[in-house]
């Protein structure tokens, strides 16, 4: 028997806050730049905190653009100061994407 397909949107309870796919992706990135346990990293977190220097977030930065398929303006790098500013940029820029992607696609 068949069953209906079933979308699973994934979220974990971490540090008081609900954490999105998005939001675990960046964090791992973050991680695996810094070699630090992804359990030590909530959305509060700072860079300063993590010892995130200017090349550090240009690595970062890249890393997040390849792994979500957006691009990062490079003017906003300087203004990302905690984990939960480059989550939710990347988020907007997916959203924007998905957007102007849609619009493009959509004929009469």
């Amino acid at each position: 028997m068949q069953g209906m397909p079933v979308t699973l949107s994934i979220q974990t309870q971490k540090g008081g806050a609900i954490m999105d796919d998005i939001a675990q992706r960046c964090i791992a990135i973050i991680a695996k730049a810094k070699n630090i346990p992804t359990d030590t990293i909530t959305l509060d977190t700072s860079f300063e905190a993590l010892n995130i220097d200017s090349l550090d977030k240009i690595n970062i930065s890249f890393e997040v653009e390849e792994a979500f398929d957006i691009a990062i303006p490079d003017d906003s790098l300087g203004s990302l100061k905690t984990v939960g500013d480059v989550v939710r940029g990347v988020e907007q820029l997916v959203a924007a994407k998905a957007a102007s992607g849609s619009a493009t696609t959509t004929t009469s």
